[in-house]
């Protein structure tokens, strides 16, 4: 499996790109996201992290500038049923992953319909199946009104089986309650309200 490349941009064009690699040119598609990041000229130095996609008729490299760009990518490949690689890249292409992200936690189906490819009832199925995916690495994120107890407690919660909204929930009850408790406190607490 070929997870990154780094070497010589061989060829750029929109949405793909050839990287040559120890005399190998790599023919790997991209996201306009990630393509405009890089601004790939050719004759220049690239680093690629990769998804290696293969069926019984063809093989293909897709690329990404960012560990996070590939995660979605793969998020949506792997747990949203009816989405491939083809609209998964137009994903990544219409809206940068922090807004994905917003858009699936917030559940806004006609922002995340606008990108080509996805009507209402896919973007509504995208939403509905990685609204918990997204949002428990939204978690670790820092987040000024969250403190590091919340954040700590929030995801013992949730491995313990809390949805992610049910353990916000508890916590902030909790918070409400007892402001200075710590995280083992919290989840307690938690574990006790509900």
């Amino acid at each position: 499996m070929i997870t990154r490349l780094k070497g010589e941009v061989w060829e750029a064009l929109p949405g793909r790109v050839v990287v040559g690699c120890g005399g190998v040119g790599y023919q790997v598609l991209i996201p306009m996201s990630s393509y405009d990041k890089l601004n790939p000229v050719e004759g220049s130095l690239i680093d690629l992290r990769t998804y290696q996609h293969i069926r019984e008729n063809s093989l293909t490299l897709y690329g990404f500038v960012s560990d996070e760009e590939r995660d979605v990518f793969l998020l949506l490949i792997d747990r949203v049923s009816g989405i491939g690689p083809a609209i998964a890249m137009a994903v990544l292409s219409g809206m940068p992953v922090e807004h994905f992200k917003q858009v699936v936690v917030s559940g806004d189906a006609t922002a995340m319909s606008k990108v080509k490819g996805i009507g209402k009832k896919t973007a509504e199925r995208v939403i509905l199946e990685l609204k918990d995916k997204v949002g428990v690495a939204q978690t670790w994120e820092q987040n000024p009104d969250r403190s590091d107890a919340a954040r700590d407690a929030e995801m013992g919660l949730m491995a313990l089986g809390f949805k992610q909204a049910d353990a916000r929930k508890s916590v902030d009850k909790v918070l409400k309650e007892n402001p200075a408790a710590d995280s083992g406190d919290i989840i307690r607490m938690g574990l006790r309200g509900n």
